[in-house]
């Protein structure tokens, strides 16, 4: 079955429609949220979800929660890139299969997933912007679209909203080398977007705003700006079914497989841990897909013989799979060169699990004093440190996990508090 694009009349509409009234004003719990869906519909026939696919599945979770009554749903619809509205109920079956896809993406065979994502986006079409009564902000927490101003200003036009958005990251823009080709140009676009509209800006640290602040044109003065940290909580999203790993110790870095990342420093190390230890090295679990420009990464998994049997690739692995992995590791190890929040350290550390990560600010402000840090350059520290925690009874192991029982995780809750609060404080703005 061919996915064609969708010809439905008000989808055409959707951004003629008339403009919200210029005297709409509002109070707190006033306003309408639309909460655009665009990257999690275009993710429809992936089985396993990115880090950004969960954020914006954790926010239409948690704000149907809280604020069910005054929370719609949009789309730039990956099928024929109309926007629009989208069926409530639509969305609420979409967000239930996607859930349950991300649990166990075996439970339908190829066919019987692809029917499903289709029967979910002609469920979804969208539909005309209708003529607002309130105040609204249109709310977007990923860069899907953001790198196409016009289409952004459009969009707000048709709905006669305020802007919010949240940002994960400016590392094209801070650190081109680690981008895809015209990754910088594609993210300045984005950063353009945001500093022509934003009302509100939602960072995933203070690291990502203080990396932001350089490219805005307008500055930060005048917006609302809040940080918030993920939280390390998605229990609807894991299901418990039992995972086999490895019966020898491990260790487990979760990343797509890219230049920033650094995999070919935990390649090499493994390589020598192999050479001195034999079959006495512990393994190395990759999990993650491959990204762009990682062709010597991917050599050494291919044709690097001295790895077989001591490093496997997992690739993309369900969430009840990842879950297991991590929580029988020796340590998850995260040695990437620039971040904007890390959210693996903080999934990690939740989980009890020790963490071994670069030196880097995003590490610091997330990870706190519970991990051991390492410069991402310092291999002979990060094979020392590797093999000191292999041992079953390592004291410095022993010593990381009583300081994780005092790091406090993150939650969502605590993180919707804060998203909560730069809503009103958006919703008070409109005149």
């Amino acid at each position: 079955m061919v996915l064609r694009p969708f010809n439905a009349p008000g989808a055409r509409l959707a951004l003629r429609s008339k403009r919200a009234s210029p005297n709409l004003t509002g109070g707190a719990g006033d306003s309408e949220i639309i909460l655009d869906l665009s990257r999690l519909l275009s993710r429809s026939f992936h089985a396993a979800p990115t880090g950004i696919d969960r954020v914006e599945y954790v926010y239409a979770r948690e704000l149907l929660e809280r604020m069910p009554d005054r929370l719609s749903f949009a789309a730039v619809h990956p099928a024929g890139g109309y926007y629009g509205r989208l069926n409530s109920a639509a969305v609420r079956q979409f967000l239930a299969s996607t859930a349950a896809k991300w649990r166990n993406p075996g439970l339908y065979d190829a066919a019987e997933g692809k029917a499903a994502a289709i029967r979910h986006m002609f469920a979804t079409r969208p539909r005309p912007v209708p003529r607002a009564t309130r105040p609204r902000i249109y709310l977007q927490v990923s860069p899907h679209h953001l790198d196409d101003p016009k289409q952004v200003g459009a969009i707000l036009r048709a709905e006669g909203a305020k802007f919010v958005t949240l940002v994960h990251d400016v590392i094209p823009l801070s650190h081109p080398e680690f981008a895809r080709p015209q990754g910088a140009e594609e993210h300045l676009r984005r950063v353009r977007s945001i500093d022509a509209f934003a009302h509100g800006i939602i960072g995933n640290s203070q690291a990502t705003i203080d990396a932001l602040a350089p490219h805005m044109r307008r500055g930060l003065e005048g917006r609302a700006i809040r940080v918030a940290h993920f939280g390390a909580d998605a229990p609807d999203i894991f299901g418990a079914p039992r995972e086999d790993v490895p019966d020898r110790p491990y260790f487990v870095y979760i990343s797509t497989i890219e230049p920033r990342k650094n995999h070919l420093l935990l390649l090499n190390i493994w390589r020598r841990l192999i050479e001195t230890m034999g079959d006495d090295a512990p393994m190395l679990v990759l999990i993650g897909r491959r990204g762009w420009e990682n062709e010597n990464v991917i050599d050494m998994l291919e044709r690097g013989e001295v790895l077989r049997g001591h490093v496997i690739e997992a690739g993309e692995v369900s969430d009840n799979r990842m879950q297991a992995l991590l929580a029988h590791a020796r340590a998850m190890l995260m040695p990437s060169f620039i971040e904007g929040f890390g959210m693996p350290v903080v999934e990690a550390l939740a989980a009890g699990v020790p963490v071994i990560c670069s030196d880097i600010i995003a590490h610091r402000e997330v990870g706190g004093d519970a991990p051991d840090y390492l410069d991402p350059l310092d291999g002979l520290g990060w094979m020392r440190m590797i093999c000191a925690y292999v041992a079953e009874d390592s004291p410095e192991r022993a010593a990381q996990r009583a300081r994780i029982a005092q790091w406090r995780a993150p939650t969502w809750r605590d993180y919707f508090d804060i998203i909560t609060g730069l809503l009103e404080e958006v919703t008070e703005s409109v005149s």
